[in-house]
């Protein structure tokens, strides 16, 4: 957990109060403030198993990315060499997509897959 909450707040800048919760068994959580209103909420993944009744599992960066919409291309650039600085490990260079936009992608130290993307048909809110 500290790991990451380092990777997150100090890495990528995202706010924070840090761990909370650790007075509970399989409590300890830190939550992260994104835009409109959205939060990331980290917890162990035992403890996650625990909450929700699934069986853990040996981890896979495939399961799922974790999408990052900005604004510009270079916004993408900005944000994934800001991963990158703060030890995320870039699978996939920013570059020009089929599709028409611009992405790159990345892993957090705990192998969660995330995608930076700058999409031109959205006109994201300032």
């Amino acid at each position: 957990m500290e790991r990451a909450v380092a990777f997150y707040r100090d890495g990528l800048g995202l706010p924070t109060e840090g761990i909370v919760g650790r007075e509970f068994e399989h409590g300890a959580v830190a939550f992260f403030e994104l835009e409109g209103g959205l939060k990331l909420a980290l917890w162990s993944r035992k403890d996650l198993a625990h909450e929700t009744k699934v069986e853990l599992r040996p981890p896979s960066s495939t399961e799922m990315t974790i999408g990052h919409n900005v604004g510009s291309k270079e916004e993408v650039d900005k944000v994934m060499e800001q991963a990158r600085q703060a030890g995320a490990i870039i699978t996939d260079p920013p570059h020009d997509a089929f599709w028409g936009g611009y992405s790159g992608h990345f892993l957090d130290p705990d192998g969660h897959l995330w995608e930076v993307v700058w999409n031109p048909q959205w006109d994201l809110p300032e």
